[in-house]
């Protein structure tokens, strides 16, 4: 491949890498080699978002990029960080949870599989000091470990202030465009600095409602353009409605619809629906049975399911089980194969081929 290579082009690469000694910037790529390739993933504790986000198995919110989590009051966007980063400690990583809303359960944190003894709990008041912890931790990782996963959590960006609005009383001092020139001046450092790192950033932010918009998108965020910019995964949460226990009078959970409205991984405006139960956090398998119903990987009759177990090769049916919803993840649990076959089948249905 060499000899076919432009003789000016390999005298430029090098002229450029004795102009920027500090690194790398110029060389030639192999046939397999990508330098923006993603090393690693995290799960959002949600499979069918998972494939919504990265569109490809085994997956989630990237490592070395920055994914924003946006959405009402309500709506999901600190549980689902909250799962990253006990998704994050599975896999042996640092979970770091920079919080600006001093409303942090550790019980809850507890149920959804957060080790709290083990992670690094934060609390900041402003964007500077935000930045500033973000920048200590990256420079940490590079002295020490570089290949140690670590994932941040700000949660949330919304809620911090500036130095000079903690300073200022409360009445109206103009444009308050401080906060979105701060964070526009950070982003153009910190994206480059974890790309090269096995750091997975994560904000959750607040929609803002556009005064006047009659149609198109009615939401924007706080703090400017910068964080939807940079970020590779804007993914938006909404309540999409109850649900009740066995008397229909107490609501044990809520349902959560995710769209990646951007997407630098995969195709965007994918949607992924999921329960979240408020005692347990994220009903997996729920959404498992949801996505195999719609796509008549499983059949129902009442209250029951048949599943046939398909051999992929040759069609043939090894083996046919009938259960009912609340015996679901017990079976799954039970059967790796067909926990397997399951996952694949889903996979099948909901990653979109190029």
């Amino acid at each position: 491949m060499s000899d076919k290579r432009d003789e000016l082009a390999g005298v430029i690469a090098s002229e450029l890498n004795k102009t920027f000694k500090h690194q790398k910037v110029a060389y030639f790529l192999d046939e397999e080699q990508n330098p923006t390739d993603i090393s690693d993933y995290i799960s959002t504790g949600s499979t069918i978002l998972d494939l919504a986000i990265a569109n490809r198995p085994n997956a989630g919110v990237p490592v070395g990029k920055i994914t924003e989590l946006n959405g009402l009051e309500g709506s999901g966007k600190s549980l689902i960080g909250s799962h990253l980063l006990a998704s994050t400690q599975k896999k042996d990583g640092i979970a770091v949870y920079i919080d600006t809303e001093s409303a942090v359960s550790q019980e809850f944190l507890r149920a959804i599989g957060v080790d709290t003894t083990k992670m690094l709990y934060v609390h900041l008041e402003t964007v500077e000091e935000i930045f500033d912890t973000i920048e200590t931790i990256v420079t940490k990782i590079r002295e020490s470990n570089k290949d140690k996963l670590v994932t941040i959590l700000v949660d949330s960006l919304a809620a911090a202030s500036t130095k000079v609005e903690m300073d200022a009383d409360f009445d109206k001092d103009g444009w308050a465009t401080a906060k979105a020139i701060i964070i526009s001046k950070a982003m153009r450092k910190v994206t480059q600095m974890i790309a090269r790192q096995k750091v997975a950033l994560v904000f959750t932010n607040q929609l803002r409602q556009k005064l006047g918009v009659m149609f198109g998108d009615p939401w924007t965020t706080s703090g400017g353009k910068a964080l939807p910019f940079h970020s590779s995964t804007r993914v938006r949460f909404k309540n999409a409605g109850q649900i009740k226990d066995s008397s229909k009078k107490n609501t044990i959970g809520i349902k959560i619809k995710g769209q990646v409205i951007k997407n630098r991984l995969g195709p965007p405006m994918r949607t992924a629906e999921f329960p979240l139960y408020f005692d347990t956090g994220i009903d997996d398998y729920g959404s498992w049975l949801n996505v195999m119903k719609e796509h008549k990987i499983v059949k129902q009759g009442g209250s029951w399911y048949t599943l046939q177990h398909v051999d992929m090769d040759t069609g043939e049916v090894l083996d046919e089980y009938k259960f009912q919803s609340k015996e679901f993840e017990k079976l799954m649990n039970d059967t790796p194969e067909l926990k397997q076959y399951c996952y694949e089948r889903i996979c099948e249905a909901c990653i979109l081929k190029y």
